[in-house]
Parts: C-alpha cells; sequence; structure tokens
C-alpha cells in the first residue's frame, strides 16, 4: 500500500471500487458504530465481548476503506473500448487453444481487484497475462503455472467491454 504505482483497471473495475467504498462508508461504517453503541450499554467494556468484535470490526472497516481510496487513488482506468491492435495488452479478450488437450479457453485481461477466473476474467499479474502480453495471433506461449509448464496458441485477440 501507499507506493506510486499506478493500478490499471476497466471502467467496471473502477464502478466496481466506487461502489464499495460507498457501501462501506454509507452502509457498513453506521451500522458498526450503532453495534458499538449497543454495547456500550451493556456495561462493563474489559469483559464485554460484542463491544471488542465490535470494535475489531471498526479496525478492517477501516482497513478496507483506506485499501480502496488508496487504490482508486492510483487508479489508471483503461477504456476498453478505445484500444485496437494485433498485440495483447491489458483489457484484452484473448482466445487460446490449449496446447496440450488443444481446448479452446478465453481470457480476457483485467486489473487484480477485479480476476474472476472461473468468469474467463485474469489479472494482469497471473502468470497467463505476463506471458500474454505483448505477443500477437499466432503466437505460441509458455506459461509457468503452479501444475507445470503449459502451452497455448493465441488464436484471436479483441478489444470488448
Amino acid at each position: 500500500m501507499a507506493t506510486d504505482e499506478r493500478v490499471p483497471m476497466t471502467n467496471r473495475g473502477y464502478q466496481f471500487l466506487m461502489d464499495e467504498l460507498k457501501r462501506l462508508k454509507s452502509v457498513e461504517r453506521p451500522k458498526n458504530v450503532h453495534e458499538i453503541e449497543e454495547a456500550r450499554e451493556h456495561g462493563d467494556l474489559s469483559e464485554n465481548a460484542e463491544f471488542h468484535a465490535a470494535k475489531d470490526r471498526q479496525s478492517l472497516l477501516d482497513i478496507q476503506i483506506r485499501e480502496i481510496e488508496d487504490r482508486l487513488a492510483r487508479a489508471q482506468v483503461i477504456d476498453i473500448t478505445t484500444l485496437s491492435g494485433d498485440k495483447v495488452v491489458f483489457g484484452a479478450t484473448v482466445a487460446l487453444a490449449d496446447g496440450d488437450t488443444g481446448d479452446k479457453v478465453i481470457y480476457k485481461i483485467v486489473g487484480d481487484h477485479e480476476a474472476e477466473p472461473k468468469n474467463g476474467e485474469i489479472s494482469i499479474s497471473s502468470p497467463v497475462a505476463r506471458a500474454l502480453i505483448g505477443k500477437s495471433e499466432g503466437d505460441e506461449v509458455q506459461v509457468r503455472t503452479p501444475t507445470g509448464v503449459r502451452s497455448f496458441e493465441i488464436l484471436s485477440i479483441e478489444y470488448i467491454d
């Protein structure tokens, strides 16, 4: 946290963070303040488990809020609809043929907090995305994964939102 490094994200990812920050500040934080007030009314704070749990929750909320505010401050929002070209860059949707099985897989390269691998959205920091960046249609790509080295052929590159 607290570096000057830009955080790449899509418009959708930026909006998600904005919505999450709003929810934390306008729903979760007030709810937590109410929980702390209620727990205080139960008397002796030194042995009040509800009070300590609510204060712990407050600390976690504050950390989440600071992390999101930091990401938003360093956000480099990339509008995928304005991208084009024949090289894989952030925001590209890439169709690949698995070199071992021949199966076709499609990945969209998104920001770290946006990644949903089960939905085909992989983080820019993932081994697959790092191997794909800068490559072109028809290129063979070797990716070192936790299960070993995998080979892919790039079938197509699109920039769709």
